[in-house]
């Protein structure tokens, strides 16, 4: 019975924990969206600002447009109704693409968690592995891994975006931007699949060259610390191969931190996106964001931010819960 017992005070152990992550994730949910109202709104300038300059529109006209909008109600009502239009999807109105913003930003969404999933995957499975292989060689590797790294590291994203998309277009076999080629949708199944392949290249290389240093060096320092265990120095005496030992018994324990700092990495992934996306023209929120900061489409711009910061929350919270799972001392002070 004892079984069955256990089995249940975890469940509602993780169910409490759970509730209360999704509780803070709320309130820090709704902080951001009051704060980033109220940047934009304090922002100088408006969408309507450029209609000024035409000789065309009078100005009671755009007068009319402001208050069509409600642009001119104050603030606090702005944001209630702002708040309100998230229950029903609509997100609020993109004044630059005359529709709801709502669908037009989880289209965009779309596009960046399909790029981000690619390179997350592409990641961790380089880091981990290269890690293992640095360590099981002694310090020679381990130094060269960590000095290749942090010569990587040192380059700006922005920097490494471009080298690429000269390299694409140097190669004239690589696109420079977009997600389809024209006329993909002639080229069949495979064809087009191939070809949405290629215009992945450059911005899932450029953000799996902006993230792989970090990872690599924190799965290097974990596996390291992870290796001066006591029952892991007693396992090496005990002459078991250090391969073995790092596969069975070092990754399990070095899996903690690394389940943290895969959580804090989707932040690090969404800004870098920003300017990946805006120098390889992939479709995605990044691109959208910074097209409606220079637009001054409000509720776009607000949109894409508190989407960001649930994505950031949502992976930040798994993280926790994983980590929940996987350290016995994490329960024991819950």
């Amino acid at each position: 019975m004892r079984g069955p017992i256990k089995l249940r005070l975890k469940a509602s152990s993780l169910i409490a924990v759970t509730f209360g992550r999704c509780l803070k994730a709320a309130l820090v949910l709704l902080t951001v969206s009051l704060l980033a109202f109220a940047l934009v709104d304090l922002a100088p300038g408006d969408y309507f600002d450029e209609l000024r300059l035409n000789p065309a529109l009078s100005q009671e006209a755009i007068e009319s447009l402001r208050q069509q909008y409600g642009l001119e109600e104050p603030m606090p009502l702005r944001y209630t109704r702002w708040v309100m239009t998230w229950l029903d999807g609509s997100w609020g109105f993109s004044l630059a693409h005359q529709r709801t913003a709502g669908p037009l930003i989880r289209e965009r969404a779309a596009n960046t968690m399909l790029l981000a999933s690619i390179a997350l995957v592409l990641t961790w499975s380089v880091a981990i592995p290269a890690a293992i292989w640095a360590v099981a060689g002694g310090r020679w590797r381990t130094r060269f891994l960590i000095g290749s790294a942090s010569v990587i590291m040192s380059i700006p994203d922005l920097v490494i975006v471009l080298l690429l998309s000269v390299a694409a277009a140097n190669s004239r076999w690589l696109p420079t931007g977009g997600m389809n080629s024209v006329g993909s949708e002639h080229f069949g199944a495979w064809g087009m699949l191939a070809d949405a392949i290629r215009h992945l290249v450059v911005p899932v290389t450029a953000l799996v060259l902006s993230m792989l240093p970090v990872v690599l060096l924190h799965a290097v320092h974990a596996v390291e610390e992870a290796l001066q265990a006591p029952y892991i120095v007693a396992a090496r005496l005990h002459g078991i191969g250090r391969m073995r030992i790092l596969v069975r018994h070092v990754l399990p324990v070095a899996a903690n931190p690394m389940i943290t700092l895969a959580g804090v990495s989707t932040g690090t992934l969404l800004s870098s996106a920003v300017i990946v996306e805006a120098v390889s023209g992939w479709p995605g929120l990044g691109h959208l964001l910074l097209q409606s900061i220079q637009q001054r489409d409000m509720h776009v711009v607000l949109g894409v931010t508190v989407l960001s910061s649930v994505l950031l929350l949502i992976a930040t919270t798994v993280a926790d819960m994983l980590l929940y799972l996987a350290d016995p001392r994490i329960r024991s002070r819950t």
